[in-house]
């Protein structure tokens, strides 16, 4: 597998079938790490990633009942890494944290 993307991770070619799909899943499992995380994927049709508005990028929180705890918006932009913190804090049963209040980013037109 070609290195040369960020960081050398591997290039990976759009799949074009199933199989090629899972092994970039792979490729992409290896290389990221992300072990004790289980990995699935999405069929060719991307119909989870449709139902989940996936693209460009979201953040969500499943409870252990497989329930949604949190949904974030559209990253990066709408990105809001506190309030996922504040979800799993809420989650573990954890306090709350103190934050000073931020002025809310205006979006550029």
């Amino acid at each position: 597998m070609p290195k040369g993307g960020l960081d050398g991770a591997p290039l990976v070619e759009e799949p074009i079938d199933l199989n090629e799909r899972r092994e970039v899943a792979k490729t992409c499992l290896g290389a990221l790490d992300m072990s004790p995380m289980t990995m699935v994927i999405d069929g060719m049709d991307d119909a989870v990633s449709t139902r989940w508005q996936g693209f460009p990028d979201r953040l969500y929180l499943v409870d252990g009942a497989g329930m949604v705890a949190y949904a974030g918006g559209k990253g990066p932009r709408d990105f809001d890494p506190n309030g996922l913190e504040d979800a799993i804090r809420v989650l573990l049963k954890l306090p709350e944290l103190e934050r000073a209040q931020q002025p809310r980013r205006r979006r550029g037109r």
